[in-house]
């Protein structure tokens, strides 16, 4: 009998305890909602994980002028080539990392990561080989190689 008593109480001062945790309805309604991503984001992050010079120049100038993309909300952050050296025998694969993470974490985010990532990592092989372009012959020879030991190592196991 004491049971039936005490559940409308118990009742109701848990639904006004539940009450008072909720933020008042103008509370709420005054929080500024962030503005919509612009529709064409996945347009944009396409064109930018492209394997051409092309992608890679765009994704390039948008990097040092990120405030104009703020809009469409892309992650940035890179820790480069991960546990990998950035610079292997002095070539500058950092940028060609810092593009790959920018796919990887972007299409994560998006959830289509499984359908680009291998465009993704051809793009990074293209990236590392434009680099390897500039060096006379023989060192031309090493750097492709080291390129594509990297580009290997992500085709296997890249998961960033």
């Amino acid at each position: 009998m004491r049971r039936r008593r005490l559940a409308p109480v118990l009742a109701s001062a848990l639904a006004a305890g539940v009450l008072a945790l909720a933020p008042p309805a103008a509370a709420a309604a005054a929080a500024p909602a962030l503005p919509a991503v612009p529709a064409d984001k996945p347009l944009v992050l396409g064109r930018w994980t492209q394997t051409d010079a092309a992608g890679y120049q765009e994704w390039a100038r948008a990097r040092t002028d990120r405030a104009r993309w703020a809009a469409y909300r892309f992650d940035w952050s890179t820790d480069y080539c991960t546990a990998s050296p950035d610079n292997p025998f002095g070539f500058p694969f950092h940028l060609a990392c810092a593009r790959h993470d920018f796919g990887y974490r972007n299409y994560r985010a998006a959830g289509t990561y499984a359908t680009h990532k291998s465009r993704v990592d051809d793009a990074f092989h293209a990236d590392m080989k434009r680099v390897c372009a500039g060096y006379p012959p023989a060192k031309k020879t090493a750097c492709d190689s080291t390129a594509w030991t990297y580009y290997q190592a992500v085709k296997a196991f890249g998961i960033s």
